[in-house]
């Protein structure tokens, strides 16, 4: 565990500035709104260590996938979240000296991260080489009440010179991105203008024509009155700017106020852009910095009032928790179904930015219990509406009549991974959509949705695990061949135990909802067997027939099921036998020695029981946890949530609080040495669930929520809010009790430790000893 930033319960605080730590301080105090978000990159120019990085939702470039040598149903690109036009850039010139932290003496260096108000603010003193010493404190934000623009103070004050102070508010679109494959720029100019106090980039995708307008407006103030200005103005290729020369005087504040705004041809005719973009700078400067920042702070309110977690008595997991939370919230506001959640959110460029099955697996509960219904909803929609791409990403690798193969990486459907042994082989993605349906059906109630959408991709889904499958004659079983299961330092191996068991299961769930879709709505089931040519006597057939006959490998000495075929047969040696100069394995092991080794990445067997643990007893969930949590190595953001909620339904508090502590702040304390390109978004949903459903025990069953709760030794108390259907509940777990009190307009029926108790609205708190 690193401790570089400082414990606060409601904010991230770095104390004097390490410049090889910068990266990960970037993407730390990142900031976003959904629409859009970026890096905690300096407003003014800095020559050290850097990743730029800028981003709008839904913009992306699809660059050339790079190989060695070509696969057949090989993607042909890489969607990669497009670095954007610097917005927030402020040069400044202290006489004719740049100001540049990189270059200057440091007095002092503070940068903090208010995660209740939705803020970044920084401040510094520094002095250049010709000795001159200035005060800066800049303070930025990503609207949420204006969720397509941002805003920044930024004041400087001389602190032992009067002097001229050159400040240049620009707007850079001729960035890069550092993970192009071909080092191609993506973006060419539409337009650029500027005058005096406001201009504006538009810039245009290449190959995809995305169009953004990216604009802005300034004001500047010497003490508390405004600055009379002419700035001079500069305009070349992608790039605007703006002079201005202040007459600075020792102890005085110089202010320039920077409002800014990136609209999107997703949302706008492309040719309305730059005026709509001019429009909303005009009108968002009008209501000017502070009232904007007082919006902000209102807008975070409402969001804490639904979902935050409170934990008493631990400063550090309190803070771990909250930052979670509050990443979540600026990546994702699921008012948009064309926008999904990127494992790097707005904080970096790896991973492309697209969806992984993490959204369905992970980000899908949290987003249940803390949003209104539809959020998750879209979730789902997003998948529908791309159903027809995984079909024809299904027929690239040979599979027919309607079989159906989502992507492992995709911004509008189309597959675009380019490892192959994840490309073709992780499928189990596929069961992760699914399971989502599954869930959002069970915890809303609303059935309605697989009525009008959810049978459908069911159905396809089930095609192709009815392809995929081989009739083995010598087991006289189905087996499945050549996959990658969770745990990605396997590869191309046979009889995965959690690809098979998900596989089965939606076979399962989707013969139980094409009975509740008949019985519900006869009409429309007629409507999609005829549009899709279903053969429900043939193909249900076949899918029970799999269901019955399918291999799933064990080890019946040890009790366990095998995570695949030869598991045992590696050298089994334990995670804590490792020499720690060796972690993590993915950066000093040859890819050859992880595939050779018994060491897993992540949950695999697990992920199958967290997902389907009323199928199993407890003896054989802790026979299993027992024997594969000391060989998992936990370097995916995705493995310590699983294992924290497994714990506690073990019972086992402190390997639960460990992996929670490990979940919570994975990014904040950089466990696996990889925060330097951007936090990990998706697994911070998990992290949510770790206490949700860790440590609160909630689950849904028959219909209503469960709380079998656990309270950690070092916390004296939490609580959290979950609503359902309908319903918001408090819930409070203490040393003497677990409360639950409606703070809804109906009441509602729970269950705590076994047993059920009616939560009436607005009344006294339901009370049980705990």
């Amino acid at each position: 565990m690193k401790d570089y930033f400082k414990v606060d319960e409601w904010k991230i605080i770095e104390e004097g500035f390490a410049p090889g730590y910068n990266k990960v301080a970037e993407s730390v105090f990142s900031l976003g709104n959904g629409r859009m978000g970026g890096r905690a990159n300096f407003e003014e120019a800095y020559s050290g260590d850097t990743l730029q990085g800028n981003y709008v939702a839904g913009v992306y470039y699809p660059d050339k996938t790079r190989v060695g040598w070509w696969k057949n149903g090989y993607p042909e690109y890489f969607a990669k979240v497009l670095n954007a036009a610097n917005w927030i850039g402020i040069d400044v010139k202290i006489g004719d000296e740049q100001l540049d932290l990189a270059k200057c003496e440091i007095i002092d260096f503070r940068r903090e991260l208010n995660m209740k108000d939705g803020y970044l603010k920084r401040d510094f003193k520094a002095k250049t080489e010709s000795g001159k010493e200035v005060e800066v404190e800049a303070t930025r934000f990503c609207s949420i009440a204006d969720d397509e623009a941002g805003a920044i103070k930024y004041t400087i004050s001389p602190m032992n010179f009067d002097g001229e102070i050159t400040l240049t508010p620009f707007i850079d679109g001729d960035i890069v991105n550092k993970d192009s494959n071909y080092d191609e720029k993506f973006w060419d100019e539409v337009s650029n203008d500027i005058r005096n106090d406001r201009g504006y980039v538009q810039l245009r995708t290449k190959k995809t024509g995305f169009e953004v307008a990216t604009a802005m407006k300034f004001t500047v103030l010497q003490g508390d009155k405004p600055v009379e200005f002419k700035s001079d103005s500069i305009q070349k290729e992608k790039y605007i700017a703006a002079d201005i020369k202040v007459q600075a005087r020792q102890g005085e504040v110089v202010t320039l106020l920077k409002y800014a705004a990136n609209l999107s041809s997703q949302n706008y005719q492309s040719d309305e852009l730059s005026a709509k973009a001019l429009e909303m700078v005009e009108r968002i400067s009008q209501k000017g910095f502070d009232t904007m920042l007082a919006e902000q702070a209102a807008a975070w309110a409402e969001k804490w009032k639904h979902n935050d977690i409170v934990i008493e008595g631990d400063a550090a997991a309190q803070q771990g928790i909250r930052f979670n939370i509050f990443q979540l919230n600026q990546t994702y506001t699921g008012e948009d179904d064309r926008l999904n959640i990127g494992p790097k959110g707005f904080t970096g460029e790896k991973y492309g930015g697209s969806t992984y099955w993490d959204t369905e697996a992970y980000c899908v509960p949290f987003y249940l219990a803390t949003a209104e219904p539809k959020v998750a909803r879209n979730l789902l929609l997003y998948r529908y509406k791309q159903l027809g791409k995984a079909i024809d990403n299904a027929k690239l690798l040979g599979f027919k009549d309607g079989a159906a193969l989502y992507p492992m990486v995709t911004m509008d459907g189309t597959e675009c991974h380019n490892e192959w042994e994840i490309t073709f082989e992780e499928i189990h993605r596929n069961g992760a959509i699914a399971y989502a349906i599954f869930n959002y059906t069970r915890y809303t109630g609303d059935e309605t949705y697989l009525t009008d959408y959810g049978l459908e991709v069911l159905i396809a889904i089930s095609r192709f695990w009815a392809q995929r499958i081989t009739w083995s004659a010598e087991r006289q079983l189905y087996v499945m061949l050549g996959v990658t299961g969770p745990n990605e330092y396997e590869n191309n191996i046979n009889n995965n135990w959690y690809t098979s068991t998900i596989a089965t299961w939606c076979l399962k769930y989707t013969l139980q909802v094409i009975g509740k879709v008949k019985e519900a709505n006869a009409a429309k089931y007629k409507d999609l067997v005829s549009k899709i040519s279903f053969n429900e006597e043939v193909e249900c057939e076949k899918f029970s027939d799999i269901i019955n006959k399918m291999y799933y490998p064990n080890d019946d000495k040890l009790g366990i099921f095998l995570q695949q075929d030869g598991y045992m047969d590696k050298e089994q040696i334990l995670v804590k036998d490792l020499p720690a100069a060796d972690r993590p394995l993915v950066k000093n092991w040859s890819w050859d020695r992880i595939l050779r080794s018994v060491f897993i990445k992540q949950a695999d067997v697990l992920q199958g029981l967290y997902f389907f643990e009323d199928d199993y007893d407890l003896e054989t969930i802790r026979r299993n946890y027992d024997f594969y949590e000391p060989r998992t190595v936990h370097e995916s953001s995705l493995s310590p949530c699983v294992h924290s909620i497994l714990a506690c339904k073990l019972g086992d508090i402190d390997r639960a609080y460990e992996f929670y502590l490990r979940t919570s702040r994975l990014d904040i304390d950089d466990y696996n040495n990889d925060t330097d390109d951007g936090c990990h978004i998706t697994s911070m949903a998990g992290t949510w669930m770790s206490v949700v459903e860790g440590f609160g025990g909630m689950r849904v069953k028959d219909g209503m929520l469960s709380f079998n709760p656990l309270l950690p030794h070092k916390w004296e108390a939490f609580s959290f809010q979950v609503g359902f259907r309908g319903a918001l509940l408090q819930v409070i777990v203490s040393r003497k009790a677990v409360s639950i009190k409606n703070i809804s307009g109906m009441g509602v029926t729970v269950k705590v430790n076994g047993t059920e108790y009616v939560v009436v609205s607005g009344a006294e708190a339901c009370s049980v000893p705990h």
